[in-house]
């Protein structure tokens, strides 16, 4: 089985997430997309159309030209009705709604030309059905909305065991619901935590860290290497991805990976990308005081946009941080690589490579944001590559118009 996951014009919707990775790299639930379908389909390879500012840091791999491979627009999600159709396709035959190309089926060969020159119009190229897709994200607070059920989704996907033998689990820890309870090798939960998959299963990854006191609410998931600090409270729909730090409330979150909310503070109806850091007693607002309708300024047009959502908080892009006490208003888009120190609240759209303080605004020098990634990734042990930083200049330079 052979994937070609691809974006379409829409993959700017989900910036800032999307300014440092391709829109299959986004997580959701346990999984990222990417991994979603791998798992989905049984796929051996899977390659994608790869933006120029990206390459280097995530792979394209070769297709073997004497197969096909099967085209999927990386914004929608699996399930067994639409798996069941992109399986009945013939060689180049398509599924589309709306003029957008949600699947096809072509060459190996083709598709390893398509990866460095995808068309424009790629559904032009095929014989097209009609199709209505039924999981697609349309808007970036779509992942949070999807968080919970992508959780049960993603469990019966990768089928984990329900208790690793080598997980530590102390006698005065407890475990409600220990049968929706998923907990990974090397798995340490503490003396007071307290695990309650009475709402929803809740899956604990390989290595993580369940401190003393902390409290977490199923669906959840607490990812490989990351550590749920002493006294957290964890609300459902939660995922806490790989290598990351979480602390003090937490409500319908995904942290990507590698990224640390150490300290007390709310987060609720949010996303964070990778690497960022949340000074102590950072809250986000994420319900307006009237009860309205949140708006949110589009990353592309620079226009807010009503969401008709309720309850939405912050979107913030890779490598940014908060200083403590920081606060974050309803709808708050902040880009890549910002530093947030003000004593009120910041704009509700901050552009990449922002340095805000209480009485101004300014450019981050990108020397310094650079050594401060450094930094940052190797304590982690993640070198920090030329191509790595070549994203980030081409972000730095067009901060204004990305």
């Amino acid at each position: 089985m052979q994937l070609f996951l691809f974006e379409d014009r829409h993959f700017h919707s989900f910036h800032p997430l999307t300014l440092t990775r391709p829109v299959d790299d986004l997580r959701v639930g346990i999984l990222t997309i990417r991994e979603k379908w791998k798992y989905s389909m049984n796929a051996t390879v899977i390659t994608r159309n790869l933006r120029k500012v990206l390459s280097g840091i995530f792979d394209t791999p070769s297709l073997n030209p004497d197969k096909d491979c099967y085209l999927i627009n990386a914004r929608l999600f699996p399930d067994e009705a639409f798996i069941k159709e992109i399986l009945s396709l013939q060689p180049n035959e398509g599924l589309s709604q709306n003029d957008v190309l949600l699947a096809g089926r072509i060459s190996g060969k083709k598709g390893n030309s398509w990866k460095n020159d995808f068309p424009e119009n790629p559904g032009n190229l095929l014989k097209l059905k009609s199709y209505e897709p039924k999981r697609t994200i349309t808007g970036i607070w779509n992942l949070f909305k999807m968080n919970g059920e992508e959780i049960r989704r993603d469990i019966k996907l990768i089928n984990p065991v329900l208790l690793e033998k080598s997980a530590t689990i102390s006698p005065r820890s407890l475990l409600e619901n220990i049968d929706e309870i998923y907990i990974g090798k090397n798995v340490v939960i503490e003396t007071g935590a307290v695990v309650t998959a009475r709402e929803g299963p809740v899956y604990i990854g390989d290595g993580a860290v369940l401190m003393a006191g902390s409290i977490t609410r199923g669906p959840t998931a607490i990812c490989d290497g990351s550590t749920i600090k002493m006294g957290a409270k964890i609300y459902g729909n939660t995922t806490i991805g790989p290598v990351c730090k979480v602390g003090g409330e937490v409500s319908n979150v995904i942290f990507h990976s590698y990224t640390n909310k150490a300290h007390d503070g709310y987060t609720g109806n949010s996303l964070f990308g990778q690497w960022c850091n949340l000074g102590a007693d950072t809250n986000t607002s994420n319900l307006k005081n009237n009860y309205g309708t949140i708006k949110f300024t589009d990353w592309h047009t620079r226009k807010d946009q009503d969401t008709g959502e309720q309850f939405l908080g912050t979107v913030m892009g890779d490598h940014s941080k908060t200083g403590i006490n920081a606060m974050l208003n309803t709808g708050t888009n902040c880009g890549v690589c910002c530093n947030l120190f003000s004593h009120g609240y910041p704009p509700k759209l901050i552009p990449s490579f922002s340095w805000v303080n209480s009485e101004n605004s300014s450019v981050y020098q990108f020397d310094k944001a650079v050594e401060t990634m450094e930094r940052t990734m190797a304590r982690r042990n993640v070198k920090l590559t030329p191509e790595y930083i070549k994203m980030m200049k081409h972000i730095f330079d067009h901060r204004v118009e990305s």
